[in-house]
């Protein structure tokens, strides 16, 4: 691997405050905001807008679309052409 071409790959906590949830990872993502994690260390903080802990899929609040419904107005419209 060529040296002092790759970005730094370091500890990185990642935010998500809509559901108040934050972890610690690696990464190479930078950012000027900074948070003191609970093992008393300062690391970059980067907020996302959508995690785990928010996901509709992953909290099952997500929604069963009707697709019965979508295929019988599609078989009305087209199914005798």
């Amino acid at each position: 691997m060529k040296q002092s071409i790759h970005p730094d790959y370091r500890p990185v906590v990642f935010r998500d405050p809509s559901a108040d949830f934050a972890f610690l990872t690696r990464s190479t993502m930078s950012s000027g905001k900074t948070v003191e994690w609970e093992d008393g260390n300062v690391y970059p903080l980067v907020d996302v807008d959508v995690s785990a802990a928010s996901h509709p899929f992953y909290t099952g609040r997500g929604r069963v679309i009707d697709t019965a419904g979508r295929v019988e107005r599609f078989k009305q419209r087209y199914g005798k052409r």
